[in-house]
């Protein structure tokens, strides 16, 4: 991920408001231990002049304003005149004054306008120039001037939670007019984030009603599909040992721990579904169901947590992504499937007798 994953966008009616916004908000979150390197990118460091043009003067000269802005934009930053044609070639003539003369205040002497009798009259009697600094650039969002304060996140410390933060201490120092948002990879969480949740619903509810289908019941699937609560915790949990956050690779792999938990439990209930055809009551099929599975799960479980586990212990270009997958799905499938296999016998007792197998 970036160095800087927080990126704060601050807009409001002018640059000298949202800058004071800013420093509000660096000095407000700057308490919070878990946000470092706080910065802005709006530092007023490029020096400029400003030109103050005596209007009564220049009035009474008959020179308009665009006859003086039209000199300054000639002599000093240039203007194309016309084309030259050599050979069936075109080559742009271009006004300018020389570089000697145009590296100094005090050159404004060495440009002149023509006034409206027809004398010429220098630059420095109808313009004062006034020296400051600027910004390099100024940058807008949604339409209005915005400054982006970026930092980096503590160890441990997920950009969802940092974003959350963001968000309520805006609300509560900052007035209804500031315009917030965010920017680079904050932005791309939440956009994101959206639409992993998205999907993760309807995984969910495809795989819920495959198994519906296959089952021919909803009590069936139900009790399959409450072990991935189960991969959730250990996922989350593996997260936060791992000092880990949650981001957009680590829920991909959530994602991926429907498929691989309710695996397990398709195993035990369909077995034992078997059993019950056979005249088995509720209780001894899913006991022995489960008994019986115990090997399968275990296997297919050790296979692919060993799978994952170079995922986990990546190293290099990447590693970042692949570990966040990796992490989750050790832990979130290692802790769904050793409760599994208590879990999922105890909801079969209690709510198997209200369907009855589909090959019954």
């Amino acid at each position: 991920g970036s160095s800087t994953p927080l990126q704060v966008v601050i807009g409001g009616p002018d640059y000298a408001t949202i800058q004071d916004w800013a420093d509000e908000f660096i000095e407000q979150a700057g308490e919070n231990p878990n946000l470092l390197n706080l910065e802005v990118d709006f530092e007023q460091n490029q020096p400029q002049f400003n030109v103050l043009v005596d209007r009564a003067k220049a009035d009474d000269l008959g020179i308009g304003i665009d006859t003086i802005g039209r000199a300054l934009q000639t002599m000093l930053a240039g203007q194309d005149a016309t084309q030259y044609v050599d050979r069936g070639r075109e080559y742009p003539v271009i006004l300018q004054a020389e570089a000697q003369d145009r590296r100094s205040p005090s050159d404004l002497s060495n440009i002149f306008v023509r006034a409206g009798n027809g004398d010429l009259t220098p630059l420095s009697a109808l313009v004062q120039l006034t020296e400051s600094a600027a910004a390099p650039s100024l940058r807008r969002f949604n339409r209005l001037p915005s400054i982006t304060i970026s930092g980096s996140l503590a160890d441990g410390y997920d950009l969802g939670e940092a974003i959350r933060y963001v968000q309520a201490l805006t609300a509560e120092i900052l007035p209804a007019e500031a315009s917030i948002g965010f920017a680079g990879e904050s932005q791309k969480f939440l956009d994101t984030s959206a639409g992993v949740a998205l999907t993760f619903t309807l995984a969910l509810l495809i795989v819920f009603l495959v198994l519906a289908a296959q089952f021919e019941s909803f009590i069936h699937p139900l009790i399959i599909m409450l072990t991935v609560p189960l991969a959730l915790t250990g996922a989350l949990l593996s997260l936060w040992l791992s000092g880990n956050s949650l981001n957009i690779y680590s829920q991909i792999g959530i994602i991926l721990l429907i498929g691989l938990t309710t695996k397990n439990g398709i195993l035990i209930v369909e077995f034992a579904n078997q059993l019950r055809a056979e005249g088995h009551s509720i209780r001894s099929a899913i006991l022995e169901g489960a008994s019986l599975r115990l090997r399968p799960v275990l296997m297919t479980v050790i296979s692919t947590v060993f799978g994952a586990v170079p995922l986990a212990l990546a190293s290099g270009a990447g590693a970042e992504s692949r570990a966040g997958i990796g992490i989750v799905v050790v832990g979130g499938l290692g802790l769904a499937s050793l409760l599994t296999l208590f879990v999922v016998p105890v909801l079969y007792d209690l709510l198997a007798r209200f369907a009855r197998p589909a090959n019954a």
